[in-house]
């Protein structure tokens, strides 16, 4: 029977490699994984700053006694991006490529007592390593920034299991056994699936190992045939219990869902059902650590997007997501197109090499997860290569025949070799058409699956402190595509660029070091266009009412508000201006046909509040559904900063224990007046201080940024609570607790 322990806690950091790392404990940085190697300013630093070829250090305790028969194996989620691990001196090579596992069997080179484990972790952008080669849109970053475990497993152990469920019941795929007995061995294979506790079905399967094989592929290809199974789908993801068991009780457990996809040229379709996919990119990039966030954090960022925004789709660009992220995509039904590392360039043959082992490792590491819908197995928007993407293809095709492959270019007139034709689509100027024809793209004379993987983005950056002309102008341009998307039958959906603001190199971005392309900044606050996506989510779920305005008299060109647009899933909305009922108004469906949320556009073109009169009064707007006032906005007309609203998105997180990882929540500031509304210039500086169980991530003492801040505390290994007050000298102190369990 198999152990894992976690092994985050109680390694020694070394920013510059040395060999002596590697030889002997020495007194480094005291660290708790995912880490950075590097943590940043948010904006204006060099890059890199991250380039570091740096070591780590930790002591496995082995006894050999009780262990007796067992394989000690290693294993790395995520270390960017050349990591070389040594185990008391003894290399086990290099691994290259920060984004995907790596796994070593380490026992033959274990002693009684302590052992030494070392990494050596080049974070330099090499051009033998995808992504790098040339300039990329995106910071990498550094450090051994996912999780790691020692794995105690019999020599006679399961390697991966590589299963998922078909819409028919059938459970496919295969296992992979490994054989470190060097014996031939005749083994039966069992797999139990449940329903929470609920036995469902067994299949069982007699294998027969060889001694001069390390790993043997168990297919398996069984229809069970109850009628117990519901399918996932978007609305009720429902995920069964599959373990896989040895006789000798070695045992790994997964969760599959079953399920149907398939990109045609009508559309997607999720278990026979016609689905318009509209989701976002995703960078899993934050604010001063890049990309070492635990567990809790990733899985935030889906609920963003599956329950802030309403989506049922996300690109994991441009390479694939923390396991952690992929789970909750599973557990709350959103969609998933995850791809391999890379960003237009394309290296030489060994470079080539990596990147179809990344296919091969992603498609290893995530084949069961039900929310995964297609593999992109192209290089973002690169030129084409005839061989390098046949060989992606076959590669993906062999290793998984149920889902198929995407591969994001956005050249017209490229080589179809993956089974969707996903394509970006920068047409739209705010004057052009929102999106190009299908086969003016393609060059086909026929109409293929099709998809749209980015949109907008570079072509109209804001950011949450910018002029409202330009938020209005950024919300619009969201409007306008996923609208057309919605009305193109052959268009099986879109994901726009982007959900969140991104660190990037020099000359990409503002200069600054940041894109400013998302929906939400970096630190996860929703800029006005966010109320595109969340304005379509079912009203029964959520009610969304967001005027495209900050309301004030001359911030727009002429002044006054006129014309406002609201985003909302209301049935219709009233206006009050000083409290006189000014407008009544329904949605555009004339102009968004597609949409079954259109926005609501007021045009006041006699009473036009600030022009008509010289007066500016308060403002109210009341949202209704079947008749009933079900949501209402204020705004005052002589807003004056009032308070810090400041709120946590946990109340309780976990301290660091036996060897996990350390946990956190975001505490997000917001600068408002009397009636809560945020104020959008204010630009002073905060004081953030944390007492406790706890520390803080980043700056104690920043600025806020479109009237917002929000910060990470992370636990240690300390119970109690996390103690965090922000001050600013006008307003009153605010403090809030979490509790540290």
């Amino acid at each position: 029977m198999r152990e894992i322990i976690n092994f985050n806690t109680d390694w020694k950091f070394f920013k510059e490699w040395n060999d002596n790392i590697k030889i002997e404990k020495l007194n480094g940085e005291n660290i708790t994984l995912p880490h950075t190697v590097s943590e940043l300013p948010l904006h204006y630093f060099s890059e890199s700053d991250t380039w570091l070829v740096s070591g780590y250090q930790n002591i496995f305790q082995y006894d050999k006694s009780k262990l007796k028969d067992k394989r000690i194996l290693i294993n790395f989620e995520g270390a960017m991006a050349a990591a070389e691990v040594f185990v008391n001196e003894k290399s086990f090579g290099e691994h290259k490529g920060g984004y995907l596992p790596f796994v070593y069997d380490i026992t033959d080179e274990l002693k009684d007592g302590e052992n030494l484990i070392a990494v050596k972790l080049d974070s330099t952008e090499r051009e033998d390593i995808p992504p790098f080669g040339n300039e990329i849109d995106y910071l990498c970053y550094g450090g051994i920034y996912r999780e790691v475990q020692i794995i105690i497993a019999d020599e006679i152990s399961i390697e991966n299991v590589m299963l998922t469920g078909l819409a028919n019941q059938n459970i496919t795929g295969k296992i992979r056994i490994r054989n470190s007995k060097k014996e031939n061995i005749n083994e039966t294979i069992s797999i139990n699936l449940y329903n929470r506790e609920y036995h469902i079905c067994e299949i069982k399967k007699e294998i027969n190992l060889k001694k001069d094989e390390l790993f043997t592929d168990i297919e398996i290809d069984e229809n069970i045939n109850s009628d117990r199974i519901e399918l996932w789908n978007i609305n009720n993801p429902r995920l069964y219990r599959l373990e896989a068991s040895l006789s000798n009780e070695d045992s790994v457990s997964i969760k599959i869902g079953f399920r149907d996809a398939k990109f045609t040229e009508n559309g997607f379709f999720l278990n026979g059902e016609k689905i318009k996919l509209r989701g976002l990119n995703r960078h899993q990039s934050f604010p001063y650590v890049g990309y070492a966030m635990p567990e809790r954090i990733q899985k935030k960022d889906a609920d963003i997007l599956k329950f802030d925004l309403g989506l049922n789709i996300v690109r994991s660009s441009h390479y694939p997501a923390s396991r952690h992220f992929l789970d909750r995509c599973d557990e709350i039904g959103l969609m998933v197109f995850e791809e391999i590392p890379g960003w237009q360039h394309i290296g030489d043959k060994e470079w080539q090499k990596v990147s179809v082992e990344n296919v091969k490792d992603m498609i290893d590491r995530d084949f069961h997860h039900a929310s995964i819908v297609i593999w992109g197995v192209r290089i973002n928007e690169s030129q084409d290569n005839h061989n390098f993407y046949k060989e992606t293809n076959k590669t993906a095709h062999e290793l998984d025949k149920t889902r198929q492959t995407g591969g994001v270019r956005y050249i017209t007139g490229s080589e179809l070799l993956e089974d969707v034709y996903t394509v970006n689509d920068f047409n739209y100027d705010g004057i052009a058409d929102p999106l190009r024809a299908q086969k003016s793209v393609t060059k086909l004379d026929k109409n293929v699956p099709y998809m749209i993987t980015e949109y907008n983005g570079h072509m109209f950056p804001t950011k949450m402190q910018d002029c409202e002309e330009r938020l209005i102008e950024h919300t619009k341009r969201h409007f306008e595509i996923i609208n057309a998307v919605a009305i193109d039958n052959h268009i099986s959906g879109s994901t726009g660029w982007c959900t969140f603001d991104y660190h990037t190199h020099y000359n990409f971005g503002s200069g600054d070091r940041i894109c400013y392309h998302g929906v939400y900044d970096m630190f996860r606050n929703p800029k006005l266009a966010a109320s595109v996506y969340s304005s379509q989510t079912n009203k029964r779920n959520k009610i969304v009412l967001e005027p495209i305005t900050i309301y004030a008299r001359g911030e727009r060109a002429i002044g006054g508000i006129s014309p406002l647009m609201i985003s909302t899933n209301c049935d219709y909305v009233e206006l009050y201006y000083r409290d006189e009922l000014l407008a009544k108004e329904y949605p555009a469906t004339g102009k968004y046909q597609g949409l079954k949320h259109p926005p609501i556009i007021i045009s006041m073109e006699v009473n036009i509040p600030g022009v008509s009169d010289m007066g500016w009064g308060d403002l109210k707007i009341i949202g209704y559904m079947e008749g009933k006032a079900v949501i209402e906005k204020k705004y005052l007309s002589n807003p004056t900063f009032s308070s810090l609203d400041v709120y946590a998105d946990d109340n309780e997180i976990n301290a660091v224990r036996d060897g996990s990882s350390w946990d956190s929540t975001r505490i997000t500031v917001k600068a408002v007046d009397a009636i809560g509304n945020r104020l959008p210039y204010i630009n002073e500086a905060i004081t953030i201080e944390v007492k406790g169980a706890g520390e803080l991530i980043g700056n104690d003492n920043p600025v806020l940024e479109g009237g917002y801040y929000s910060f990470w505390v992370k636990s240690n290994k300390n119970k109690g609570s996390i103690k965090i007050t922000v001050k600013n000298k006008r307003v009153k102190e605010e403090t809030i607790e979490i509790k540290v369990k």
